[in-house]
């Protein structure tokens, strides 16, 4: 279902999209979009969380630029996309998803992909609520490394990812030995069905090992 946020940042209202979790509840799941918005492809990890017994939400980042904004997976789509991300300041949209945190009852993880797995980054760096993240290959990782997750968090990356060479991975790792990198035999987007580098078995071990990641310690 589709809901509205209030951003603190500036007063807006945002968009958002909500499954509601199937059985018992095991908590709540910020679901990050990529640069093209709350596509299908982030309402199908909404699905997949609510299936497993989390309520997810999928907060609009850039609707203040266009109200259910969307790009398409084409030329035209990746540019008006990445003016998106210029046109959203990190302080803006860490109020935008601290809106769908507090949105969420306790505990409250957070997820996303791409440019969704860097703002999950800086989320567990800068919000409050969350009890813990994992970052979908988040090429922007890098340039946030001076921001220090505050809650567990493991990573996910391609060993094929043209976008984000091995080296930056191994930044990662060596600035963060403590936080869990794992490396799949795929490319970028691997769980985005569509993606040329759409990766079933990939995206469900990513799955899996985040699902175990928010369930904590056994």
């Amino acid at each position: 279902m589709n809901l509205s946020l209030r951003s603190s940042y500036d007063g807006a209202a945002i968009g958002a999209f909500r499954a509601d979790a199937h059985g018992p509840r095991r908590g709540g799941v910020v679901v990050i979009q990529e640069i093209f918005g709350v596509s299908d492809h982030v309402r199908e990890r909404c699905a997949t969380f609510a299936a497993a017994g989390y309520d997810a939400i999928a907060p609009s980042l850039f609707d203040r630029i266009e109200p259910g904004f969307a790009a398409g997976l084409d030329a035209d789509g990746f540019a008006k996309g990445r003016e998106a991300v210029a046109a959203s300041p990190w302080p803006q949209v860490m109020a935008d998803v601290q809106a769908a945190i507090d949105t969420l009852a306790a505990p409250v993880f957070i997820t996303g992909f791409c440019y969704g797995g860097a703002v999950a980054w800086l989320a567990a760096a800068r919000c409050t609520g969350l009890a813990a993240a994992s970052g979908f290959y988040g090429r922007l990782i890098n340039t946030l490394l001076g921001e220090t997750p505050r809650v567990p968090t493991i990573l996910h990356y391609g060993s094929k990812d043209a976008s984000i060479p091995m080296t930056a991975v191994d930044e990662v790792r060596a600035r963060y030995p403590e936080i869990g990198v794992h490396v799949y035999d795929a490319g970028h987007g691997f769980c985005r069905a569509g993606s040329p580098d759409y990766d079933a078995a990939a995206c469900a071990l990513a799955t899996q090992r985040t699902l175990a990641h928010f369930a904590g310690p056994a």
